[in-house]
């Protein structure tokens, strides 16, 4: 079981916050790193001192690490032009020596789109443009140097790109697809994800999805067991009862309500939920959502109770 972990630094988190967790993150042993894409906070949280790009912050700690893998869940098709983005990520790569792990959805959260004077095209479009996005971009990296990409869609047209630069990772990074859409997500995944994730969802619901995704990947000929499953939820750990409670209420959450929903326990308790969720999905790969970036002891925790008893 991969253990990463993912932040949320819209919330409110400096590049030097996010810095200090991919050290810790890093130092403890984790599989990765990875942060979401957002450029609005949620709910009752402050925000401040206000966002933080995405591929910017990837870049420099591409720089600041040397071992943890780096990535997002997941950038949004509708802040990045196609083209640009490609070459972004690919010098995040080269920058990283390799460990660029990228997540693409079709972006959803209407009111950072019209903080920052971004469109939110209807569902329907916005799908389209993902799936076009995600041919384009998979495009590019995988032509061979010296040949060039075209590509003439709806809504993006290349036409001779030198298709340059070339991530480290040969023929690409890996990509990650996630989301609940019955048909056209699972057909996206069976035709370009390494790795299919569901964040915060249940176990029966998580099944229901990978299956669909079998299925899409199945239907084009594809090993189903290219796809590897993943998913993301909420970690509350301590040392006893009280830590946990006191690390739930940190975030803003119930302890029971986040037994139920999300990981929350003692080191026991965190290991048990884990291995039932493996048993009932399948899954290899768990991102553990923290919110507190202060708390660098919660990550350090369960890298030292946790992950050891999951091999």
């Amino acid at each position: 079981m991969d253990l990463r972990i993912f932040t949320e630094p819209q919330q409110g988190a400096s590049y030097d916050d996010l810095l200090r967790v991919a050290r810790t993150t890093e130092a403890a042993g984790y599989d990765a790193f990875f942060r979401s894409d957002h450029y609005l906070k949620m709910g009752s949280a402050d925000g401040l001192p206000g966002p933080t790009d995405a591929w910017i912050t990837l870049a420099g700690l591409a720089r600041e690490t040397e071992r943890v893998r780096l990535g997002t869940l997941v950038t949004a098709a509708t802040f990045r032009h196609p083209g640009p983005l490609a070459i972004s990520v690919a010098q995040v790569d080269q920058m990283s020596g390799g460990r660029v792990e990228f997540g693409l959805g079709t972006g959803w959260y209407d009111d950072e789109h019209t903080a920052y004077g971004l469109t939110l095209p209807p569902l329907k479009e916005r799908f389209d443009r993902y799936a076009e996005q995600l041919a384009v971009i998979t495009g590019l990296w995988k032509t061979p140097v010296g040949q060039t990409f075209s590509y003439s869609g709806d809504y993006y047209t290349l036409a001779d790109s030198p298709a340059l630069p070339k991530p480290a990772q040969s023929p690409a990074p890996p990509v990650i697809i996630g989301g609940g859409g019955k048909k056209r997500t699972p057909a996206l995944a069976a035709q370009y994800a390494d790795e299919f994730n569901l964040p915060f969802v249940d176990a029966e619901t998580a099944l229901a999805q990978f299956e669909r995704v079998d299925a899409a990947a199945e239907a084009i000929g594809r090993d189903p067991k290219e796809i590897l499953r993943s998913v993301a939820l909420v970690l509350a750990a301590g040392r006893d009862e009280a830590e946990v409670a006191r690390r739930a209420g940190a975030i803003g959450r119930e302890v029971d309500e986040l037994r139920a929903n999300g990981l929350a326990g003692t080191a026991a308790e965190i290991v048990d939920r884990i291995g039932q969720w493996r048993e009932k999905t399948g899954i290899t790969r768990l991102y553990l959502q923290v919110l507190d970036l202060s708390d660098l002891d919660h990550i350090e925790f369960v890298a030292s109770e946790v992950a050891p008893q999951l091999d």
